[in-house]
This record gives C-alpha cells, structure tokens and sequence, in this order.
C-alpha cells in the first residue's frame, strides 16, 4: 500500500523571496502596463529636464526675442506667449524645476515620515505619544490653506521656500501609514528573536523593520512626490512662488496674468497644465502598479486564466 505524501508547503513570505533572488520583482514591473507607461513618461521628463539641449535650441527660455502671440509653426512649435517668448523652450527648461521639487520634496517628506512613524511605533511610550500627538495635529489641519500662509509669510523666496513648505506640511499622512504597519510588526518572532541576541535598537529598526516596510516606503514616497508637483504648481499658479523662474506653475501664472485663452494663446497655458497632469498620472501609475506587484489580491485576472477555470467548471 503506497502512502500519498502532500508536497511541501512554503510561506507566503519565502515564495516572496524566491520571486525576489530570481528576479520576478523587475519581471512584474517591465510586464505591468501601468508601470510601463508611467516610467516612460518619467524618463522622457527626466531627459528633457537633464539635457535640454536635446529638445529645444534656445539656450535662455525667458529672453525677449521674438514677435509676440505667434501661433505654432516650424520655428516655434508652441508658439510665443504675449511676451515674446517660446512656449516651447519654456516647457522643455521648466520640467527641471517640476522635477526637482517632485524628488528632493518627495524625498526629504518621506524621509520623515519614516523618522517619526517608525520611531513612534518601535519606542512606544510617550515618545510614541508625543510623535503621534503631533502628527494627528498635522493631519487634522487643512493642508492647502496652511501652505498658502507659510508661502506668503515666508515670501517670494523662490524654490527653497516651497521646498521646505512642501516638507513641512507633507510627511504626516505617511507617518501615519508607516506607524500602523510598524505597530503590526513590533511583536513578530524575528524582531523578539533579535532583542534576545541583544541587538541594538538601531540595528533592528534599520536591518530588521524598515526591509520589511520597503514596499510601503515607495508607496509613501510617489504619494509624497505627486503631492509636490500638484501643490507646487498651485502655488506658483496663484503668484506665491517667484515669477521670474522657469517652471510649469510659472508658465501658467502668466499665461493667466496675460489671459492666454482669451487672446488666442491656449497653448501657453493647455501644454504646461497638460505636462503638471502627465507627470502626476507617472506617480501615480507606478504606484499603482506596485501596489498590484505587491498584492496579488489586486491583480487583475487575466482572460485566459477564466477561460481555462470555464472549460474546467463544464467538464465537470
């Protein structure tokens, strides 16, 4: 009599990490449409904003050399603006400061939240008070309205200003995420295990929580990233950035200031609009699409799978 002997089961988490050694993270990501599209619109802004040059021949995107309000042809794809300018270069030079805001605002925000939410959640105790204490004050404050104080008491200072504006007011949403999910961590054998060996506590937090928080760290930092850019161009739309830069939010600032659409230069203030739209819909397919490598409960079901479940339900 032969003894059926089940296969052998694997946890969750070590078939996670057998698709990782092997690269079925990167697999996922290059076959998943809303990755794809989202990173070929990123890099395609990050060349423009890198090497200018590429796409456009005019060196200074604010000088006075043309004839005003022209319509778009071979010379000036876009046109001009009411000033004189190229609506073009000026989209090509203003994607650097989009950027920058984006990645360094993004980056410093989500550098914080992980400060304080992972701090909070591991040291417990009235530091966990204190920090959650001030991060629900945060949340509960109308987030625009407060910006638009720090800018305007902070003045015309140009880009450093909405930076640290954007830092400030943008790290308590995932400090709050990245507390919850630390918390469901604290008690698990691996950390339990690591306190008995007498491992330090940075050691833990650094090597032992923050690997298993990583998928949401990216979460929180496209979050954070599609937050700048939308809050920056606002700003700079309503004249609280510094005028004489060049950036999307700037060029809309004058075409508004000069009524582009009703003068007959839509383009002024469609294409630099449409560009704000395109790199915020990048952030946000990327996330997208990690939250869907990440989960596999969000998925979708691929057309094949159901016709092969369907011939299997009629056979039987």
């Amino acid at each position: 009599m032969s003894v059926m002997v089940p296969p052998a089961t694997v946890a969750p988490d070590e078939i996670l990490v057998q698709a990782r050694r092997k690269g079925g993270f990167w697999r996922s990501l290059v076959r998943n449409p809303k990755a794809v599209a989202g990173i070929v619109i990123f890099l395609i802004f990050t060349t423009m904003a890198v090497w200018p040059g590429l796409f456009t021949s005019i060196s200074d995107p604010n000088a006075l050399d043309f004839i005003p309000a022209q319509p778009p042809s071979g010379d000036h794809l876009l046109g001009t603006t009411a000033l004189g300018q190229d609506i073009w270069s000026q989209l090509v030079f203003g994607a650097r400061q989009s950027l920058i805001v984006a990645l360094v605002a993004g980056g410093c925000a989500t550098a914080l939240s992980v400060l304080v939410g992972v701090s909070a959640a591991y040291l417990g105790g009235i530091v966990d008070d204190i920090l959650s204490l001030l991060t629900n004050v945060i949340l509960v404050i109308p987030a625009f309205p407060l910006i638009i104080i720090f800018a305007k008491y902070a003045g015309q200072g140009g880009l450093p200003v909405i930076l640290l504006v954007l830092i400030v007011t943008g790290w308590s949403y995932g400090a709050n995420q990245l507390r919850a999910q630390a918390l469901s961590l604290r008690n698990r054998d691996f950390l339990e295990a690591a306190r008995v060996r007498g491992e330090r506590r940075s050691y833990i937090i650094l090597a032992e929580v923050l690997p298993n928080l990583a998928s949401l760290i990216v979460a929180t930092f496209l979050g954070s990233a599609l937050y700048s850019v939308l809050t920056a161009a606002g700003l700079q739309f309503l004249g609280l950035g510094d005028p004489n830069t060049t950036s999307w939010g700037t060029m809309l600032y004058w075409s508004q200031n000069q009524q582009a659409l009703m003068t007959g230069m839509p383009l002024w203030s469609i294409a630099p609009g449409l560009c704000v739209a395109l790199l915020g819909a990048s952030f946000a397919l990327i996330n997208y699409a990690f939250d869907e490598i990440s989960n596999p409960a969000l998925r979708p079901v691929r057309k094949k799978h159901l016709r092969s479940s369907g011939k299997a339900g009629d056979d039987a």
